[in-house]
């Protein structure tokens, strides 16, 4: 699963980097997490104006637009890959509303005999990259609020990634993200964008339990950890 990542660019270079306007990130993030809002970059304004990609702001956790009750996106923070096409809380979306969620950096936690550990992993060249995801409009039957969220999708984790974890979040190079946008992409062809990324530009390394709380969102949550007896070999790029 992805449960946390990061996005440390600052608006102007985040903008600049994925060629898109209208991407509002006043600060820096080392620790975004689910409920939270975030950039976010969608065929049309998630206002509904305009054509092609452009920026947007949506809260992570998916709330399907025929939900009673928008808790339920506290459980819809991801979607796998493979069956998102065909369940209920995410056909329509992946059919119609597709978007691109800019990172530069995300979480997995490693299980080990002494408990979880945390790994940061990234671009070996530390540019930005973009999830996969979809995202869905929700109002409340009284009209009086409405929730514009996303869930990311996640696929099996590549050779390198394999040995932290067995998920990662879906990665879509610069190639495939007009595409994935696009509405009018077949299904078949959507779904062949959605393996896992390769592993040679990525890297990885253990960071602080600082990243386990949310309330921690500060450059303390990249640093390494104070030298465990055990410590765990730091992960560099694949060959």
């Amino acid at each position: 699963m992805c449960g946390r990542y990061t996005l440390t660019l600052d608006q102007e270079a985040l903008q600049v980097a994925l060629g898109v306007g209208g991407l509002v990130h006043p600060a820096p993030r080392y620790n975004i997490a689910p409920s939270q809002e975030v950039p976010a970059v969608v065929h049309q304004g998630a206002n509904g104006e305009g054509v092609g990609p452009m920026g947007a702001t949506l809260r992570w956790g998916l709330v399907p637009f025929w939900a009673d009750d928008p808790s339920i996106g506290n459980r819809l923070i991801n979607a796998r890959s493979e069956t998102a096409h065909e369940k209920p809380s995410f056909r329509n979306a992946f059919r119609r509303q597709r978007c691109l969620i800019p990172a530069d950096g995300f979480y997995e936690w490693k299980k080990t005999a002494g408990g979880k550990r945390p790994f940061w992993i990234h671009l070996e060249s530390k540019e930005p990259f973009t999830f996969a995801g979809l995202w869905e409009r929700w109002s409340a039957s009284d009209g009086d609020e409405v929730l514009e969220t996303f869930t990311i999708l996640t696929t099996e984790a590549n050779e390198f990634l394999r040995p932290i974890h067995p998920r990662m979040p879906v990665i879509l190079g610069p190639d495939h993200r007009e595409r994935w946008l696009d509405p009018d992409t077949p299904g078949d062809e959507l779904r062949q964008l959605l393996g896992s990324f390769p592993a040679g530009p990525l890297a990885a390394r253990e960071v602080s339990t600082r990243v386990n709380s949310p309330t921690n969102d500060d450059p303390g949550c990249l640093e390494s950890p104070e030298g465990p007896e055990d410590g765990l070999p730091l992960f560099q790029q694949a060959d």
